[in-house]
Order: structure tokens, then C-alpha cells, then sequence
């Protein structure tokens, strides 16, 4: 069975770390340092124990909050160039940008990335502000869907009110066409994010849920007590994707306590990869 991971952050190939001051700048924005730049062979070393096919990269815009970027849409294009058998890349933008259309026009236009990642805690936003209908529309233009966080970042100066579910249902609403991820299942506010779900075909959520206790024990709290343990099987199968949020969390981790999930065949398939090819617009799915 394939596996597609739709949560990954590239921040430390080393392929992209060329500059010791950018590469600070992305530790003290993302909010790790216990890491140092890796060649790809490791990177492939972990997707494959962990049977995983292709990752979604993930940037992030910083420019108008903190004045930089957490991996660029340039750096995003060129480790995909350079392994596009594995990597399926997403473009990001600061919404508050003077120049956020002709970015995305970039980004989507000429150096194809596959979707837009948008973290409204970290960029200071909230989704339904009329001030992004225009990005919203360039994505439907370009048949992108869109990542958001949601729910709980521990990225420094993230504001959780920004990313709360309830905050995404007029994107929903005014929205139908534009597939839309609320990343983390927006842990903690699960049930909010499986209301969303049930209203609205065109929002996703993926599985990189923070683990507090052991990754099998917040999986399984997840499927069967947060949500009951039929509602995978029996309403949200066409609409969770695998996401691991690498470099935190490790993909094998995860995975494996996913195994431990009854759920039928046709939802391990629509998580593993399915959905996620729906999400990305391949015809395939």
C-alpha cells in the first residue's frame, strides 16, 4: 500500500542550509535546536523504514511578522527538482505582503509547487478576514488546495486564537471548491475540527497530532475517545490524510500506532494515501 505524508518541514537538508545566519533565523522561528543540517540519504533512510513513498514539503512566510522565511518557495522547487520521485513541494506567502498574488503566481506558475501553506497563530491572521479572499481565489484559480495549522503550535509567537477551527468555516462556507487541510486533527479542539468535517467535503485534517503521552496512546485516544470509534469508518475516511510534522515527530512512530487502529480497509487506504491524492487534485484518486 502507498503512503503519502502531507506534513513534513524540509528546515534542515542540507542542500538548503547554505547560510548559518538563515539557518538560525529558521531555528529560532520554528522553535527547534536540537538538530543540525542532513544530506538527503538520511532523510530517505527514515521514508523508507517508515514505508513512505512521497512527503509534502512545507515552507513558511515570515516576511511582514519576522522578516524571513522558514525554508523559501525557491528552496522548496529545488529539493524537488532534485528528488521529484520523493517529494511533492508547497509553495507559502505572507498574506499581509504587498506582492502575496504575484508569489503565488510564481510559485503556482512557473516553479509548479503542488499547494499553499498558511499558518494563521505564526503569521497573525485570522482566516475569514476579507483581506484574504484574494489569496483564496488565486489558489481556486490554480486548482491549489491549501494547508492551514490549526489548533495548538508550539512555534514561538503563535497565537492559538488565529488557528482555532471555528476560525476556518467561513473559508468553508464562502468556499466549497478550495480544498482545504486544518492541519494536527487542530488538537486539542478535535470535536470543533470533526464538525467542520462532517459539514464540509472540501475540508481535510491529517494525523500529526501532538503525542504528550506515547504516540500509540495519543493515536488511540484520538480514534476512540475523542472520536468514536466508528466515525473514521463511517463518515471521516474520505477526508483524514497521514502527516507526521517531521522533523518533530518521526513518521515509523506514528505509523505504527496507527496499525494498532481497527479501522476497514478502504479507510487505511484513503488515510495512507487516497485522500491525499484527492487533496492534491490527481486524477488518480
Amino acid at each position: 500500500m502507498m503512503i503519502i505524508d502531507m506534513h513534513m518541514h524540509p528546515i534542515y537538508y542540507k542542500s538548503i542550509c547554505p547560510d548559518e545566519e538563515e539557518l538560525l533565523f529558521r531555528q529560532n522561528a520554528f522553535g527547534t535546536f536540537k538538530q543540525a543540517p542532513y544530506d538527503y540519504d538520511e532523510t530517505f533512510i527514515e521514508l523508507d523504514y517508515a514505508k513512505v513513498d512521497k512527503a509534502a514539503l512545507l515552507p513558511l512566510d515570515l516576511t511582514t511578522t519576522e522578516g524571513g522565511w522558514v525554508v523559501n518557495n525557491d528552496q522548496i522547487a529545488k529539493v524537488v527538482s532534485e528528488h521529484p520521485d520523493r517529494f511533492i513541494g508547497f509553495a507559502s506567502v505572507d498574506p499581509r505582503r504587498e506582492d502575496a498574488l504575484e508569489v503565488l503566481d510564481y510559485a503556482f506558475g512557473t516553479l509548479g509547487l503542488s499547494g499553499l501553506k498558511l499558518n494563521p497563530a505564526k503569521q497573525h491572521f485570522y482566516p475569514g478576514e476579507e483581506f484574504m479572499e484574494p489569496i483564496y481565489k488565486k489558489c481556486i484559480e490554480y486548482n491549489k488546495p491549501i494547508i492551514f495549522h490549526a489548533g495548538l503550535s508550539w512555534e514561538p509567537n503563535c497565537i492559538t486564537e488565529y488557528a482555532h477551527p471555528l476560525k476556518f468555516e467561513p473559508v468553508a462556507v464562502r468556499h466549497p471548491e478550495l480544498r482545504m487541510c486544518l492541519a494536527h486533527f487542530a488538537w486539542p479542539f478535535v470535536r470543533e475540527m470533526v464538525m467542520l468535517m462532517i459539514k464540509y467535503p472540501n475540508v481535510y485534517t491529517d494525523t500529526s497530532v501532538l503525542y504528550m503521552d506515547s504516540p500509540e496512546e495519543s493515536i488511540k485516544r484520538l480514534f476512540t475517545i475523542d472520536m468514536g470509534p466508528l466515525w473514521t469508518d463511517r463518515a471521516l475516511h474520505s477526508q483524514i490524510m497521514f502527516g507526521s510534522n517531521g522533523p518533530r515527530f518521526r513518521q515509523f512512530k506514528l505509523l505504527r500506532a496507527l496499525e494498532k487502529i481497527e479501522m476497514r480497509d478502504y479507510a487505511r487506504e484513503g488515510i495512507y494515501y487516497k485522500n491525499a491524492l484527492r487533496f492534491l487534485g490527481k486524477e488518480e484518486a
